[in-house]
């Protein structure tokens, strides 16, 4: 049933109701602390989310003042929170989300056969008569309200329609029907939000809505035939987090929407460049991880392997992906370096690494490679450096650590000594710094300036116990090229100003002069 008095953007517009809050908290284990949540719900509001979901008022004095805080502090996003078909539900769901620009009550009963007997007890009038009561009391508190019937799917369709009908009477701006068990399919579930639109008399007066659950793995799929079907809310989680196996993803259901326009004309309001970055908070937040071949989100999502697969990546990106990984939040492909990969991923990793190896010497390094690759089962770029260093004459360390004295505790700022052999001359500097290392770092700064970034920092301990051996990484990045130090010693401070000398030393040698030149000294 088309509203001939909505624009056509408006017709194609996909609300995106996120239930991370509320939905995905009830995941076993999941619970989020109330400033947790406030930094998901900031996000949320920030990134698009046309409505959120903030919790169960009802549930906790804590579910309570997470939703109220919510409602209090959200500058775009509606703040819904959820209430059963009970009176007291209602009422503490209106207050907590009184405060808000725009508050939403969630009132939700359940309309199939198998919960009606064996969960409420009642008959079907009887829940009808709670319909027209419940969502009127909301109504009376706010003036937007949403009704769900609690598993919609395994509802009889002639008592669902009586059900909506009643509902959209007693005031329901928004009609969910929800597949609460995940018991529908596609075609199934397209069939019953159309049949919905088009027999439920006053159906033009409400948005409909669809919650999927993903206990057969169509949740996502479900949802976007509930939108052909004419519904324009999608309710979602990030991450897909929820109950058993979880809810429609909204990372999923968006980058569906954005990515197949062609066939899919409705748009959301979402900024997807922060999709990958809501992932990672959610995931922290309630201790799920995310799965590596997670759609959209997952560490592999962007990333190949497969020689086949990084060739046509290298020739055109489009090959082989399908979405930008910089429209989802993440910086760019990524190419694995494996026993699957060809020799043109291994050519280019060596350019970006900072190597331009002759023909005879690329053959021998590639032949290493995938000989080491047999043996290990990730292949970093350390380890394909250490096969090309073999390859370069080096002569000799320009930069030498001679001493390092370091002052740390609570007692004041943390303090660095050091003395390096720069050419043959000796230099000492003394800088401070927010923690020994940093202190360390900043004083071979002073005395070998320098624009290189430190992007990564790892300490290894060699063996085990207190008298290990430390064996620390430290990985350099200057002008686009990296470079990998690394230093050992039994006091962790010297490994670190080591490791980082000896990055400084390869950055030296690379600006220097080329591979190719150096292969012809030896």
């Amino acid at each position: 049933m088309t509203d001939t008095t909505q624009t056509a953007d408006e017709r194609d517009h996909v609300f995106i109701f996120d239930t991370t809050l509320r939905d995905g908290e009830q995941s076993p284990g999941a619970t989020m602390t109330l400033e947790e949540k406030l930094q998901v719900a900031d996000l949320l509001d920030a990134m698009g989310v046309d409505i959120i979901e903030a919790g169960f008022p009802i549930a906790s004095n804590g579910d309570f003042e997470a939703v109220s805080k919510i409602a209090e502090r959200a500058e775009n996003a509606v703040i819904a929170g959820l209430a059963r078909a009970i009176p007291g539900d209602i009422d503490r769901a209106g207050e907590a989300v009184r405060k808000a620009k725009r508050g939403r009550i969630h009132t939700f009963v359940s309309t199939s056969p198998i919960h009606l007997e064996f969960q409420m007890g009642k008959s079907q009038e009887e829940v009808l008569e709670i319909i027209t009561k419940t969502v009127t009391q909301s109504r009376n508190l706010i003036d937007d309200v949403e009704w769900s019937g609690m598993d919609a799917t395994r509802t009889p369709v002639d008592y669902l329609c009586r059900c909506v009908e009643a509902a959209i009477k007693a005031g329901a701006t928004t009609i969910n029907i929800p597949d609460t068990v995940g018991y529908t399919v596609p075609e199934e579930y397209f069939a019953l939000i159309k049949a919905l639109r088009e027999r439920v008399p006053n159906a033009d007066k409400a948005v409909f809505s669809v919650h999927c659950h993903n206990d057969l793995g169509l949740a996502v799929a479900n949802s976007i035939a509930g939108v052909q079907a004419g519904a324009r809310q999608i309710e979602c989680t990030i991450n897909g987090l929820g109950e058993r196996a979880g809810n429609a993803a909204l990372e999923e259901v968006v980058m569906a929407l954005k990515t197949r326009r062609d066939i899919l004309p409705y748009k959301t309001g979402i900024e997807t460049t922060s999709l990958v970055r809501a992932s990672k908070m959610v995931s922290t937040a309630s201790a799920f991880p995310v799965q590596f071949n997670k759609a959209i989100v997952g560490k592999n999502a962007f990333a190949h392997e497969s020689g086949i697969h990084q060739d046509g990546m290298l020739k055109n990106s489009e090959t082989y992906e399908i979405m930008r990984p910089e429209d989802v939040g993440v910086k760019s492909t990524s190419l694995v370096m494996g026993k699957h990969s060809g020799r043109h991923a291994f050519r280019e990793k060596l350019s970006e690494l900072g190597y331009e190896l002759g023909d005879n010497a690329f053959m021998d390094a590639f032949k290493r490679f995938k000989d080491l690759a047999d043996k290990k089962k990730h292949v970093f770029d350390e380890d394909i450096e250490a096969l090309v260093e073999d390859e370069i004459s080096v002569a000799g360390d320009t930069l030498k650590v001679i001493s390092l004295t370091v002052i740390a505790g609570t007692g004041g700022p943390q303090k660095a000594i050091i003395t390096m052999d720069v050419n043959g001359v000796h230099e000492t500097r003394e800088e401070n710094g927010d923690g020994p290392v940093d202190a360390t770092f900043n004083a071979i700064k002073a005395i070998v300036p320098h624009n290189a970034n430190l992007t990564l920092y790892q300490v290894h301990a060699v063996t085990e116990g207190t008298d290990a051996q430390a064996e620390v990484s430290v990985r350099l990045e200057e002008d686009g090229k990296t470079v990998t130090g690394r230093g050992a010693d039994t006091d962790t401070l010297v490994a670190s100003a080591r490791a980082y000398v000896s990055g400084l030393n390869k950055l030296a040698i690379r600006r220097q002069r080329s591979l190719p030149e150096a292969l012809q000294a030896v």
